[in-house]
């Protein structure tokens, strides 16, 4: 198996394909990343808010592959949001990670004080701890305007000057029904990789058994999920399929000995339904939950 690499604005590479953990409990998440990394997979999504870095941590020492091999994403939850909060938080991820680095680091959602967060990024990005920073479900007038802040150097109260950093990724909703055309659009001109959350749409609206997904999947005996996730590769995504299934795993790490046709991927593009299966981050009912959860 060969595992498509891409190189972010920062230069470093990163494996297109990973292992998310998002809704793997912590009493099973050891197990999961374990099998996961046994099958070949090298990419492992996590996040402060989702209750398992530290169970994600063991499965690395664990493993007894070298952690250079293996690249770590995490996620500042927002109630860390804000320059003292973020040092603080992302300190206790690398306690947690049992790590002296983080390889990428992201803002998880684009509420609260997100640009005090950042210039923490920032500096911890020059102190070593981490290697790469991103941001997380920032629509595109967010996303550009996030752009243009971070595009400066700062200095700080004792004269130390901070690198200014564009984000390298910023992972959002991709999947066959919301393929986010206009904001990969923008995520290209300002070289910042798209990464896909609910990769499969977690299942909604029908996906599994959708015709036009299964006919291309008769048609490569593959899966469906190897079909979708074979077009999230083509189309230059990062992704993070979850299963708690070693063979369901492995199923989804078999998507490198094909490849679909342009008529395959404009197929699939024409499923798109314009929006969001889950909820809009710019619905200023789910702005104010947001803010309560921080």
């Amino acid at each position: 198996m060969t595992m498509l690499q891409v190189k972010l604005n920062s230069g470093i590479e990163m494996p297109m394909l990973g292992y998310g953990v998002y809704q793997v409990t912590p009493q099973e998440c050891e197990r999961c990343v374990l099998d996961a990394l046994a099958l070949g997979y090298r990419h492992i999504d996590t996040a402060q808010a989702y209750n398992n870095e530290r169970e994600v941590g063991n499965a690395v020492k664990k493993s007894g592959i070298d952690r250079k091999e293996i690249f770590i994403t995490s996620k500042v939850w927002i109630s860390n949001f804000g320059y003292e909060k973020t040092m603080a938080s992302v300190e206790e991820s690398l306690r947690k990670l049992q790590t002296d680095y983080i390889d990428l680091m992201l803002l998880h959602q684009p509420f609260g004080d997100v640009y005090g967060a950042w210039r923490a990024l920032e500096e911890l990005v020059q102190m070593g701890k981490v290697r790469a920073i991103g941001i997380s479900n920032f629509y595109v007038d967010r996303f550009v305007e996030f752009c243009q802040f971070a595009c400066g150097d700062w200095t700080k109260p004792d004269g130390t000057i901070v690198k200014g950093i564009l984000p390298a990724v910023n992972q959002i909703e991709i999947h066959p029904y919301h393929i986010q055309s206009t904001q990969i659009e923008w995520m290209k001109k300002y070289n910042v990789t798209p990464e896909a959350w609910a990769p499969l749409d977690e299942g909604r609206d029908n996906i599994f058994n959708d015709k036009t997904l299964l006919a291309i999947a008769q048609k490569y005996s593959k899966s469906l999920h190897q079909i979708v996730l074979r077009w999230h590769m083509q189309r230059g995504q990062v992704t993070f399929p979850m299963s708690r299934n070693k063979a369901h795993m492995a199923e989804n790490l078999n998507i490198f000995d094909f490849t679909l046709t342009d008529e395959d991927m404009k197929a699939i593009d024409s499923l798109d339904k314009g929006k969001s299966s889950f909820f809009s981050h710019q619905d200023p009912s789910i702005v104010e939950w947001f803010h309560q959860m921080a």
